[in-house]
């Protein structure tokens, strides 16, 4: 395949700032406010919804500390892509290619918008009253699928297609807007933890004397792992910067600074919102409640407060679906334009100096995905495709120390070989124990990931 020598580059316009943002903002969306409420009742146990916050946080941590590496030393557009062809092979960097912007992307950016919408049935509860429903047989199962249709899938449509026509527009703009997002996200859950405790009364939280602090499920090691999963999808995010390489100015500094801080940033807020939570609701509640932010802060409060702090939540999850669309549309354009994708993701526009194909590809499927699943099963289809190619990912740290001594790397692993090799361990433990709780969706999902095979022998002969 010839070489277009004219063709048009992505350009470096994200600053330490905006990089920075790109990872606190993506990973403070949805999760932080709506996961508790799933880990409480996977936990059983507020120790252990705890424990579960503080080990995916040092899981994240020790993934960010090996992509920081990575990403200093190849500081390229697509992330994953080019640390796996370099470090494993092309084989192996179409898989994660394909898997992340046929399956984890969409589906990444599906959840995010479909979190926003939970948010919006707080203010406006009509939206979630479903407009149909239907029962879907299920192999090997005697309780059919129930799928509710409302008014919530079509809005996470509209987001996502608002949110994919700014990012169109310039990645200068996209990077701005996140800074703003970013600053009021963060500012909305700091409210939640400073007027939780400040306004707030124990007597009637989890951390109350003598309150309940389980729910019949019990203490397991199934319930830890399957909160813990929870948990990772809202620590989820903290690998976008290095996405965007290519469009980072000064990346052998500013990716490393910008992973690790902002990792270490959130997990601190993280422990600081479920102390808050816990401290206003009792255990119960936490675990029954749709809305748990929203819930707590009209605990102490009242209904007007709620609502004001729900639409920054609003603002919260627009800014963490920003961060996702930016940056995920760069991996497609980055297989592209080497011939093993859709030709049309390798469009740049000649103005805006955006992936405007790969854009609106990655909008597309993620819409379809929006209107066909609900939060938490878009949320589990991404954590388990994800992970996979996390792990393979930070493997790379040991392949390419080996293959490439003489690479120059800006930045080197903390902690190597223990950093990276926990991380690995974490990654595969996580998908195994997803696939055995959910083997129905799971495989569903290597299913997709698999099928990209075909793809690759069809492109790698057109290439020849």
């Amino acid at each position: 395949m010839k070489t277009n020598q004219t063709r048009l580059e992505l350009v470096r316009g994200l600053g330490a700032w905006a990089a920075s943002a790109i990872v606190v903002g993506t990973m403070i969306g949805t999760g932080v406010f709506l996961k508790p409420s799933e880990m409480a009742r996977e936990a059983g146990t507020i120790w252990l919804v705890f424990a579960a916050w503080v080990a995916g946080g040092v899981l994240s941590l020790f993934g960010a500390l090996s992509y920081a590496e990575l990403g200093a030393a190849i500081p390229e557009a697509g992330g994953e892509y080019p640390y796996i062809k370099r470090g494993l092979g092309p084989k192996w960097a179409f898989l994660f290619g394909w898997m992340h912007s046929v399956v984890g992307r969409p589906s990444s950016i599906a959840s995010i918008a479909a979190g926003l919408t939970l948010f919006w049935s707080f203010l406006q509860p009509a939206v979630a009253t479903p407009l149909f429903t239907l029962q879907i047989p299920v192999p090997f199962s005697e309780q059919p699928y129930e799928f509710n249709f409302s008014w919530m899938q079509p809005l996470a449509v509209v987001a996502i297609a608002l949110v994919t026509f700014v990012n169109w527009l310039g990645v200068r703009l996209g990077g701005q807007i996140q800074v703003v997002l970013t600053l009021i996200k963060v500012a909305s859950v700091m409210a939640v933890v400073i007027f939780g405790f400040a306004l707030g009364e124990a007597s009637g939280g989890t951390f109350a004397a003598g309150a309940t602090t389980s729910v019949p499920r019990g203490a397991t090691l199934a319930g830890f792992l399957a909160a813990m999963a929870a948990a990772l999808w809202a620590y989820d995010g903290w690998n976008n910067v290095n996405l965007v390489g290519s469009e980072v100015i000064n990346p052998q500094k500013n990716i490393p600074r910008s992973l690790i801080g902002g990792v270490a940033v959130v997990g601190g807020i993280y422990l600081l919102a479920n102390a808050a939570y816990f401290y206003v609701l009792p255990f119960g509640d936490v675990a029954q409640s749709p809305h748990v932010a929203s819930d707590a802060i009209e605990k102490f409060a009242g209904a007007g407060a709620a609502s004001l702090l729900t639409v920054a939540m609003v603002i919260s999850a627009l800014g963490t679906l920003n961060s996702s669309i930016l940056s995920g549309a760069r991996v497609p354009y980055a297989m592209a334009s080497e011939g093993l994708f859709f030709r049309v993701t390798a469009s740049v526009h000649p103005k805006f100096r955006t992936p405007g194909g790969a854009l609106f590809f990655q909008a597309s499927l993620a819409s379809v995905l929006a209107l066909s699943g609900t939060f938490e099963e878009l949320t589990n289809l991404f954590i388990f495709a994800g992970w996979i190619f996390y792990g393979l990912t930070t493997a790379c740290v040991f392949w390419l120390r080996q293959k490439e001594p003489a690479l120059v790397r800006p930045y080197r692993t903390w902690g190597y070989p223990w950093v990276p090799g926990l991380f690995v361990l974490g990654a595969l433990a996580l998908t195994v124990s997803l696939w055995i709780a959910r083997p129905i969706r799971s495989s569903i999902g290597l299913a997709l990931i698999l099928a990209g095979l075909l793809f690759y022998r069809r492109w790698q002969a057109q290439r020849v």
